[in-house]
């Protein structure tokens, strides 16, 4: 499954929202979950078409609202084994005019949105501890460096990548939970050694920001 990160693929593909920035009700015709979206057929002027966001419960028959999202034609989920001729990836409902409930997207699980925080203490020889790196970011930005920790929160196939939010139990004025992207697969409650270079103050835009981030990790045995 793949979650967007609007202003990146607006480069990469040049496929745009249908709906622009204008707010568009619909209801909702099919619902199909996955493990980390749903992916709902809604029904608002013209023809049914598909859209797909992180995980919310909502019933069919529903009405929901949106603004905005990208419009991927040709999608392959592997998750429902099937190909859509087009999907508009959404960051979540519009809270005032939707029947649906409230949900998190990747676009909260930058920077600037916590994580829970976990009862978790992991030190491995030769590792920079987190609470080491946010008490000063500079110090390693550009620098490939090894990290632990536990893995928190795990969202694969976004903008083909995963990406994962690592946790060792330090942290530094309360940021204790680092995002990292990588290609390889894991687990929630995954004990891992990742390698990766450091990234400062990317951010992708629409909300998807983040202070900082380890890019492109692999897993050190």
């Amino acid at each position: 499954m793949k979650l967007v990160l609007v202003a990146v693929l607006v480069i990469m593909t040049g496929c745009a929202s249908p709906s622009g920035d204008d707010l568009v009700t619909a209801k909702v015709k099919t619902v199909e979950q996955v493990a980390n979206y749903t992916y709902l057929e809604v029904k608002a002027k013209g023809p049914t078409y598909w859209v797909a966001l992180p995980t919310t419960e909502i019933a069919v028959g529903s009405v929901i609202s949106f603004r905005g999202g990208m419009l991927m034609e040709d999608f392959e989920s592997k998750e429902l084994n099937r190909t859509f001729d087009k999907v508009l990836f959404l960051e979540g409902l519009d809270g005032g005019n939707s029947s649906g409930t409230g949900m998190m997207s990747e676009s909260t699980q930058g920077s600037k949105v916590d994580v829970e925080k976990l009862k978790t203490s992991v030190k491995v020889e030769g590792s920079i501890s987190l609470g080491e790196i946010f008490a000063d970011p500079g110090k390693f930005e550009g620098k490939t460096i090894v990290i632990s920790g536990e893995v928190a929160k795990y969202n694969p196939a976004i903008m083909q990548l995963n990406w994962i939010h690592i946790q060792d139990g330090t942290e530094f004025e309360g940021k204790y939970d680092l995002t990292v992207t990588s290609t390889e697969s894991f687990e929630v409650g995954q004990v891992v050694t990742l390698q990766g270079i450091l990234a400062l103050n990317r951010d992708f835009g629409y909300g998807y920001s983040y202070e900082v981030l380890l890019e492109n990790a692999t897993a050190v045995q």
